[in-house]
């Protein structure tokens, strides 16, 4: 895919499908990463955000299918893991 322009010659990207499906997946090693480090595990996490079963978290973190989270999953996951939203993009 490419660029093309739009109003004010702005550059626009196509995005493919894999680009969106890296991005996912890199929030999700980042959650396991800081998870793991605070000595949580994911069924653990998944309680402390409201859930009974670790499917989303597990999920989210391995990639799977079109299990994602949202960004209310991640405001919870950051505040219950005392780190900054920022830290799952980078």
């Amino acid at each position: 895919m490419g660029n093309f322009k739009i109003n004010n010659n702005i550059d626009v990207k196509e995005f493919n499908e894999n680009d969106i499906k890296s991005f996912h997946r890199k929030i999700g090693q980042n959650v396991q990463k800081i998870r793991q480090s605070k000595g949580l595990s994911q069924l653990e996490l998944a309680e402390l955000i409201g859930f009974k079963s670790t499917s989303l978290i597990a999920g989210a973190e391995a990639g799977y299918g079109k299990v994602k989270f949202s960004l209310e999953h991640l405001y919870k996951i950051a505040t219950v893991l005392r780190v900054n939203v920022y830290d799952f993009f980078v």
